[in-house]
């Protein structure tokens, strides 16, 4: 049985290649996705991590390779494989002026689904936001907007997810919102193909990663097995110092309590 055929295999991509005029953006490009896996594809800007996301979503044709999503065929088949995506590119694209709710029911009834209301309630539970349903998404924060976003491409239940840079231009809170929203995802069975420019983004989140580099996959395996390409590292015992995220989480969390104590600590040991 081929990877293509497989039922465990989401996303099978073989000799993918794009060019456009004399740039060779893709040369040659191979990844399988199992089901209900996040795989996050990542590389230098102007590596192709996009154009691999938009021939994926029959958004650009190829001109070379085989690429089926879900069981069908991108380049023969490409209604079949629009009603089995969803995709959120870099930026969230919800309305403003429509309160979040609005957002959902709108997507819902453009989908002629039935009960958008019912869909619409479920999925701002599900993802944080029933507090802020009525809200104007104009005053959302940007992890709000995200993770209202990420909602929005779920209604219909796609088994498969594009998420193109999905945290660009969040902070730090923020990603960590929409790092639980991803996870919760995979965990309901949604296939999810991340692209990112941050490494500790594909730590956290990915089952398999993979670099695209000079229109090729140059490494593609899980974290354990990329980690075994280097050398391993020298064991230094150091005493352990908070990074500035931990500093930052503690201050917007809790108002900087523990922070605060410390400091009061160490003002009285200097008395």
């Amino acid at each position: 049985m081929t990877a293509t055929d497989s039922p465990q295999t989401a996303i099978h991509v073989q000799g993918l290649e794009k060019s456009y005029k004399e740039l060779h953006v893709l040369r040659g490009v191979d990844f399988d996705i199992s089901r209900g896996s996040i795989f996050a594809l990542l590389g230098s800007n102007g590596a192709g991590k996009t154009t691999v996301v938009k021939i994926l979503s029959t958004l650009l044709k190829s001109d070379a390779g085989t690429v089926s999503v879900n069981g069908f065929d991108v380049a023969t088949q490409a209604p079949q494989v629009r009603q089995s995506i969803s995709l959120t590119g870099q930026f969230a694209a919800v309305d403003e002026i429509l309160s979040g709710r609005e957002n959902l029911v709108l997507v819902a009834r453009l989908r002629h689904l039935a009960d958008p209301g019912k869909i619409a309630d479920g999925l701002l539970a599900r993802f944080g936001l029933a507090d802020a349903a009525a809200r104007r998404v104009s005053a959302y924060s940007g992890g709000m907007r995200r993770r209202l976003d990420i909602a929005m491409s779920l209604i219909g239940n796609p088994p498969v997810i594009f998420l193109d840079e999905p945290t660009t231009g969040l902070d730090p809170e923020a990603r960590l919102e929409v790092w639980h929203a991803v996870k919760e995802l995979a965990g309901h069975g949604t296939t999810v193909l991340l692209t990112t420019q941050y490494l500790d983004e594909a730590e956290q989140l990915a089952d398999r990663i993979a670099i695209l580099h000079e229109g090729r996959i140059k490494v593609n395996g899980t974290l354990a097995e990329l980690k075994t390409l280097l050398p391993p590292a020298r064991v230094e015992y150091v005493e352990k110092q908070p990074t500035l995220e931990d500093i930052f989480l503690n201050i917007v969390r809790d108002g900087g309590q523990s922070i605060g104590d410390a400091a009061v600590n160490k003002n009285n040991q200097g008395k």
